[in-house]
């Protein structure tokens, strides 16, 4: 996920995508550590079941920092779109493959979720292409790149997310009927639980993002203005979206993962809300406060948090196990799972220094030499 130049960052989107980092992990280890009563039957479970809704934020604001990036050439992106599917898979491998095949497998009841045997063949493959926010992500760079290169109107975007909105539930589930490419398929039709976020929708949102990005740019990066705009537009995206829901609610959000038409609206436009309301709270507290700066440093290392929290989590179950506590334990999880990440995240941002640093002191030997 692009990162905003350090003139032009807002203080409301890196605070609004840093919280949807720390959601993620409390939804994970909800997810992961929880019961499916402590899940379903439970105060906590039913609040981080709706916090989970708002976490797609930082999906909105991929599009908007990919507008704010100086990297904007199409070949540029490209290469920003290969290297997050690479990420994408590499998470798979150290989070599924890893604890399958080195740990002496995974969870019985992990695997047998999915209606699979552990130790074969088939299972490795799943879970190794697996597709999640990082398949999403790269794949829909292309799509920006492609956006970017032929139009600099900020409706195109929009014009295609809605479009993709649109359609989505009527594609779910394509297959052309050839194994492998129905693989590609999945990434973008999927509706099962090979893929959890499929193109059609979810790419809408981060091309939403693009649009607003475009959107700030041409009010001269006028914040205030921007956000009332923001405010009133989820508004109208929320009421659209409720009247859909409320004519079918099955058909438009019966699968959070797969979302028909209404669902996405909906859900699009609480986000928009939500940045509003972050926005009216970072003006109400001072910027340089300790609250803030742990967010911002989410922010700013979104996709290796990303990474760093569902392997550790994955690996955690050979330590915790699987659906397997109450919501009390899990609470307590909560810091232990972030805490962690984030130990780990400094440790790896420390260890990337100090190769930078070798890596500047050897050539500056050879200009020298």
């Amino acid at each position: 996920m692009e990162t905003i130049q350090k003139k032009k960052r807002v203080l409301a989107i890196d605070i609004a995508r840093g919280t949807s980092v720390i959601l993620m992990m409390m939804i994970h280890t909800m997810l992961i550590y929880g019961t499916i009563a402590t899940q379903t039957n439970t105060v906590l479970g039913e609040i981080i079941l709706w916090l989970g809704r708002g976490t797609t934020m930082f999906l909105v604001s991929m599009g908007i920092s990919f507008v704010l990036s100086r990297r904007q050439s199409f070949l540029a992106v490209c290469k920003r779109a290969l290297y997050i599917l690479a990420v994408g898979y590499g998470m798979n491998f150290l989070k599924f493959l890893v604890p399958e095949f080195i740990f002496g497998g995974l969870p019985e009841a992990f695997v047998s979720a999915y209606g699979l045997k552990s130790g074969t063949l088939e299972t490795g493959i799943f879970f190794l292409l697996l597709g999640d926010i990082l398949q999403l992500a790269g794949i829909t760079l292309f799509i920006m790149g492609l956006i970017n290169h032929f139009s600099k109107s900020k409706y195109v975007p929009l014009a295609v997310a809605l479009l993709i909105i649109s359609v989505s539930k009527e594609l779910s589930g394509f297959r052309i009927g050839i194994s492998g490419l129905d693989y590609i398929c999945d990434l973008f039709f999927s509706n099962q639980f090979n893929v959890y976020f499929p193109v059609f929708p979810w790419s809408a949102f981060i091309l939403v993002g693009m649009f607003l990005g475009r959107w700030y740019k041409e009010l001269n990066e006028n914040q205030e203005v921007f956000f009332k705009k923001m405010l009133f537009a989820g508004l109208g995206f929320m009421a659209v979206g409720g009247i859909l829901n409320f004519s079918n609610p099955e058909y438009h959000f019966g699968d959070y993962y797969h979302l028909g038409p209404g669902g996405s609206i909906l859900l699009l436009g609480l986000n928009l809300v939500l940045y509003w309301f972050v926005n009216i709270v970072v003006h109400l507290f001072k910027e340089n406060n300790n609250v803030f700066n742990v967010l911002i440093f989410c922010s700013k290392n979104v996709t290796s948090l990303y990474v760093i929290q569902w392997v550790l989590i994955n690996w955690g179950m050979y330590v915790f196990g699987f659906w397997q506590h109450d919501q009390w334990i899990v609470l307590g999880l909560f810091p232990v799972v972030i805490g962690t990440t984030l130990t780990v995240q400094l440790v790896y941002n420390e260890i990337k220094t100090q190769l930078r640093s070798k890596r500047k002191n050897r050539t500056e030997v050879l200009v020298n030499s």
